[in-house]
């Protein structure tokens, strides 16, 4: 199975989401981060680096939860900014 490309918008809305989770996480180690959320912190780093800009939505919401983010955080973080 081939995956479509992702656009431009796709990579910046990735790389969005993971500043703000390196942000939220502050001095917390990404292992920590990571264990607290049942992911791998090789998952995490992707996420955070921006190698994986479309997560599965219960990583995401796994995350959330552990860094003390709502989902309505998330989506006003990472939408994609009005076109001008």
């Amino acid at each position: 199975m081939v995956r479509t490309p992702l656009t431009p918008e796709e990579r910046e809305r990735g790389e969005r989401l993971g500043r703000l989770l390196r942000t939220s996480r502050g001095d917390r180690s990404m292992v920590e981060v990571a264990a607290a959320a049942g992911l791998s912190a090789e998952t995490l780093r992707k996420i955070e680096t921006g190698r994986a800009p479309t997560p599965a939505f219960f990583t995401v919401a796994a995350l959330a939860a552990v860094l003390g983010l709502s989902m309505d955080e998330l989506v006003a973080s990472c939408a994609p900014a009005p076109a001008v």
